[in-house]
């Protein structure tokens, strides 16, 4: 681990990458967390970042990845760009010995994302991957209601999620999560990987998966149509479909138990559904205004002897697996 402010009990991050998913979603769940500090934040445009900076509180800012990694008042630093540089800035953050977390996917391949959880293993740095889910309030009630066997024996899960072509792919316009040289999967990449892990955390790992991908619309590079069948190491089997080009938007997943079921959505805060002998139990439990603040808290416990983070290197290079059997790649 990298040298640590004990008297303080402070570690101090840098964020390379501080785009749309640092303004909400995460960056302010750093700074209210209790022992982080941000000190640092790099963009590749210098006045993007320093307007960043000036409007977050933050001292310093960088264009320069390298200088960031390197600064000596950094020991800890959180990737929020796009995934084909994770690799890269990965690979870069072990070498210089310090603690990181990840966007999700973890790498946009399961070749990478190894490099990257071999390259911290290999020094026993900490590598969080922030597959923040894990850690949500409303996911941890469903694991709850799992452990209790509010279902009875758990035989089957499945999600279908699909949306309509969105404006800037009927456009044509370049998005970055849609080229299939940055996330072959397109959307699958960026949505899917989420809910896969999840169902890693849920269920117990998955050990089996096969599926197919195709381009059905020709909008884009990447892949818009997937479909997949799993089983996990519990013996629950699994299927998944995601389309991006179907009429309405849907995001439902449904496990089946010998006395009941569990429905809930991925991304969208509906209820979640419990249904067993007792009736049906709709209950709401919205998501903190920082999605990624229990995610980063839970760093924080990790860090300091006081928990295990559910999401690291490890559990996300297995869903990087997942993804790539599903897509064909290995």
């Amino acid at each position: 681990m990298s040298a640590i402010n004990k008297e303080n009990r402070i570690i101090r991050w840098g964020i390379i990458g501080c785009g749309d998913v640092t303004e909400k979603k995460s960056g302010p769940a750093y700074q209210k967390t209790e022992g982080f500090e941000i000190v640092a934040v790099m963009r590749r445009d210098a006045e993007k970042a320093a307007d960043y900076a000036k409007r977050h509180g933050i001292k310093k800012y960088y264009s320069d990845a390298d200088a960031l990694i390197n600064d000596p008042e950094i020991d800890a630093v959180y990737i929020a760009t796009p995934p084909d540089s994770h690799k890269l800035y990965g690979l870069k953050v072990a070498e210089a010995g310090k603690i990181c977390c990840i966007e999700k996917p973890l790498a946009p391949s399961y070749e990478d994302s190894k490099a990257i959880y071999d390259a911290f293993k290999t020094k026993n740095i900490p590598l969080f991957t922030a597959y923040y889910r894990r850690s949500l309030p409303r996911f941890k009630q469903i694991k709850k209601w799992l452990e209790a066997n509010s279902i009875g024996q758990i035989r089957h899960i499945n999600w279908h999620l699909s949306k309509p072509a969105s404006a800037q792919d009927l456009s044509g316009l370049y998005n970055w999560r849609t080229d299939a040289k940055v996330a072959k999967g397109g959307y699958f990449d960026d949505l899917a990987s989420h809910g896969l892990d999840l169902f890693n955390y849920l269920l117990g790992d998955i050990k089996e998966v096969s599926g197919m991908s195709l381009n059905q619309q020709d909008l884009y590079s990447a892949k818009d149509a997937l479909v997949a069948c799993w089983q996990h190491e519990s013996g629950v089997t699994g299927t998944g479909s995601w389309n991006f080009g179907c009429a309405t938007r849907e995001d439902k997943v449904v496990i089946y138990g010998s006395q009941g079921t569990i429905e809930f959505s991925i991304f969208d805060e509906n209820p979640i559904i419990l249904t067993n002998e007792n009736g049906i139990i709709p209950l709401e439990i919205e998501h903190p205004e920082n999605v990624q603040l229990h995610h980063v808290q839970q760093m924080r416990e990790h860090l300091f002897d006081q928990g295990i983070h559910p999401s690291n290197g490890a559990t996300a290079t297995h869903t990087s697996w997942i993804m790539d059997k599903i897509m064909g790649n290995i």
